[in-house]
């Protein structure tokens, strides 16, 4: 199931791919949330071949995924591929400068579903997909807002 939300963020460029690209803060988000998370790969500094593992609990089941950073082009894009028993997933993030103080943010997401059960749930994904569609989105426009709102203080904070 492929899934892609565009959303334009009134923010400059460097300020939104900072935002992405702020493992800890995403390690430290999902820590709050309730997730185990470990960094599981050598590397001196986050780049590609970079690595997560996580446990969570999702629909009352404890779940792990392994998180890997695939590319990350400074300033335009950045992709992940999430692995566990059950789905895998492709995350891709573009950003596009459309001004001083305005960048656009594209999300896609392909999931691929590896075991019988997954791909049933996979397939009332979408036969539901206008739900599922919107939901996604508005999850990206929440973060978006918070990248805003950070921009606007950062901008305050600054003068």
């Amino acid at each position: 199931m492929k899934l892609t939300v565009k959303y334009d963020v009134e923010a400059p460029l460097a300020f939104v791919f900072g935002q992405l690209v702020d493992f800890g803060g995403w390690e430290r988000a999902a820590m709050r949330r309730g997730a185990d998370v470990i960094r599981s790969d050598k590397l001196r500094e986050v780049g590609p071949g970079a690595m997560w593992h996580a446990n969570f609990r999702y629909r009352a089941k404890d779940r792990a995924v392994t998180i890997r950073l695939d590319n990350l082009t400074p300033q335009t894009a950045m992709g992940l591929t999430a692995i566990s028993k059950v789905v895998d997933g492709v995350i891709g993030m573009d950003l596009l400068d459309l001004g001083a103080t305005r960048t656009r943010f594209t999300v896609r997401l392909d999931v691929r579903p590896k075991t019988l059960a997954a791909r049933i749930y996979v397939q009332s994904l979408r036969l539901a997909r206008a739900r599922v569609e919107r939901s996604f989105a508005q999850r990206i426009a929440q973060f978006t807002a918070e990248i805003e709102h950070r921009y606007r203080a950062a901008k305050a904070a600054g003068q």
